[in-house]
């Protein structure tokens, strides 16, 4: 008989089905589970004892920032030191691919980072295989992204796009789809893509159709005009019959607060008639770049990074606006270039949105960010840490489910985001009473606790809370059904 490469022993298997928890070997060979249940000890080379921890599949974070990070930082240490195995890069609208720039990146580009000269893809194919070439160490599934074509296409964004510059998008979004991505994203109350109408967003969705492919949607408003954004971009999943991620579903601004349940009976009603999915993270404050618009009075923001003022990185920009002698709003405005932390949700809301079980976990985090959300960092230890184990939100098991099997069916990644023989050996080991995470407002970028073993296509890249070096990531495709 065959020897097993590696056999995990002695843990609690959380298979990501949501199925209660059972004490189980699970085997692997090259980058297959090969079984799950008793095992031969005659019949492995090398055994990891996972006594008093848990053996569940690998994380997948559904809504990231990382397209350029999986090229810049292929190690990948924010997500795999939180047990995530597999990510969703280009949401919100921005995507690396198809576009090139030589000079710095103009906001929302700048998610991806303000130094110049990573926008040079001209085809989104080229990324694909500058990221084939050089492995990140976790699996990637990539969108392309409104904005980013926006930018390649038009010469001014307070407009709607020309026929001519639509059909051109449409043709980019078909190409894109071709060469490796799984759907399209928007990123609509951004200024470069607030002028778009609905009208300009329908044929491209339209155009992932004949594809399979899944649109992302950061929809238009989150404050006083969040139902009717909801209610946009529910019927363009509707009118083109394409599945609809709701991106970072949240009720934001204190008008706002106690809409939640709301909200998710809206959704809860539309997967009636159409296909609908959504996604959250675990954290009462959101983050994107600085907006001069939103420096109202009531509102906290802190500065997460200043083009020229970087030393100002980490400060509430109410103490910057004070120490200047002007409003928040025209700090705001000197500080440009900027990112921020905007801490404007309810933890009510927060809440139900967690427990709504259709919701998917994605960190939404903006990894070149010089003092970044602690979302980055700690997204996934903090639902199986804060609000499975001490909120009792809901079971271990189905924080797990959440955060595997759910986004792994949503979109379509075959032999992910389970432990069962067949499945890519993708594999998250997390002690159950110590997992939490570790980073704070003030200090973000901090490893999460209790996570013992990350371990991608049967390659381990985490352990003894050291990273090994290894990057055995792959490109994820979509294949509905799955």
């Amino acid at each position: 008989m065959t020897k097993f490469d590696i056999v995990i022993r002695n843990g609690l298997v959380i298979d990501g089905t949501g199925a209660e928890r059972f004490r189980a070997d699970v085997a692997i060979s090259d980058d297959r589970i090969i079984a799950v249940g008793e095992v031969d000890p005659t019949l492995w080379a090398r055994e990891i004892d996972a006594a008093g921890l848990i053996v569940a599949p690998g994380f997948i974070d559904v809504h990231t920032h990382d397209d350029r990070a999986l090229l810049s930082m292929p190690d990948m240490t924010p997500k795999v030191s939180q047990g995530v195995t597999s990510v969703v890069a280009g949401n919100c609208g921005v995507s690396l691919a198809p576009l090139a720039l030589a000079e710095v990146p103009p906001p929302p580009l700048d998610l991806l980072g303000s130094e110049p000269g990573w926008f040079h893809f001209e085809r989104f194919g080229q990324y694909v295989e500058a990221l084939r070439e050089s492995p990140p160490a976790v699996n990637y599934g990539l969108l392309v992204g409104h904005i980013t074509l926006r930018h390649r296409v038009m010469d001014r964004f307070d407009r709607a796009a020309r026929p001519s510059e639509n059909a051109e998008m449409q043709r980019q979004v078909d190409a894109a789809m071709k060469e490796g991505a799984i759907g399209f994203s928007t990123g609509l109350d951004y200024p470069s893509a607030v002028a778009a109408p609905t009208e300009e967003i329908l044929p491209l969705v339209a155009a992932l159709k004949p594809h399979d492919g899944i649109y992302c949607s950061h929809h238009r408003n989150y404050f006083d005009r969040l139902e009717e954004a909801i209610d946009e971009a529910l019927a363009i999943g509707r009118e083109t019959q394409v599945p609809l991620t709701i991106s970072h579903h949240q009720c934001t601004g204190a008008a706002n607060f106690g809409k939640g349940p709301k909200t998710l009976a809206v959704i809860d009603k539309a997967r009636q008639n159409q296909v609908v999915g959504l996604d959250a993270y675990p954290y009462d404050a959101s983050s994107k770049t600085l907006d001069p618009g939103r420096a109202q009075p009531g509102v906290r923001i802190m500065v997460t990074w200043s083009t020229p003022f970087p030393d100002l990185a980490g400060r509430m920009l109410d103490e910057i606006a004070q120490g200047w002698g002007c409003s928040a709003a025209a700090a705001a405005e000197r500080l440009l270039p900027a990112g921020a932390i905007y801490f404007q949700l309810d933890e009510d809301d927060v809440r139900a949105i967690l427990a709504y079980e259709h919701t998917m976990i994605g960190s939404d985090g903006l990894p070149h960010d010089v003092h970044p959300h602690p979302r980055l960092w700690g997204t996934f230890p903090r639902v199986l840490g804060h609000y499975s184990r001490d909120c009792g939100l809901f079971s271990l098991e189905e924080a797990v489910r959440r955060m595997t099997s759910l986004p792994t069916r949503w979109f379509g990644f075959r032999d992910r985001g389970v432990l069962r023989p067949g499945a890519f050996a993708d594999v998250a080991m997390f002690d159950p009473v110590t997992v939490n995470d570790k980073g704070s407002f003030t200090a973000p970028a901090q490893p999460a606790e209790g996570i013992a073993l990350v371990m991608v296509n049967g390659n381990i890249v985490w352990q003894a809370n050291r990273h090994t070096g290894m990057r055995p990531g792959r490109r994820l495709r979509r294949e509905p059904g799955a």
